[in-house]
């Protein structure tokens, strides 16, 4: 079965460099890019296949990678659904605020076309991957 993957970010290069490394670098078919997370939940239900893998931007509007991480976890639907931050916000109690929150993960940006693929096979297969490099 080929995993479903949802990215939102508002940086349009790195929302070009996702696309890169999972469409060409990893054969990815289906992912999905928000460019912010206006009506979030209405957009991810409209969505043709339900991610299995969640990447969020924590630094995005107007709702932040927490405020979607909440509204993820209150969904039955989506409860159990990877859900991995992608962040520059790497300092120590940040990091903590994201474990604490109930992310499974957390990958630093900029994101590296070397270790990228890797590090999301490692979730896929239901690891909690904590990459804050």
């Amino acid at each position: 079965m080929q995993q479903a993957f949802l990215y939102v970010e508002d940086d349009s290069l790195s929302r070009e460099i996702m696309k890169f490394i999972m469409e060409a670098g990893m054969g990815v078919s289906k992912l999905a890019i928000f460019e912010d997370s206006s009506d979030f939940m209405n957009r991810l239900k409209a969505l043709p296949d339900r991610p299995d893998v969640i990447l969020l931007d924590i630094h995005v509007r107007p709702h932040n990678g927490f405020e979607m991480l909440k509204m993820l976890q209150a969904d039955a639907e989506y409860a159990k659904c990877r859900i991995i931050a992608l962040t520059a916000s790497v300092m120590n109690e940040e990091v903590e605020q994201l474990r604490i929150s109930g992310f499974n993960g957390a990958i630093a940006k900029p994101l590296s076309v070397q270790t990228f693929p890797g590090l999301l096979k490692r979730v896929i297969a239901g690891e909690d991957v904590w990459y804050i490099a």
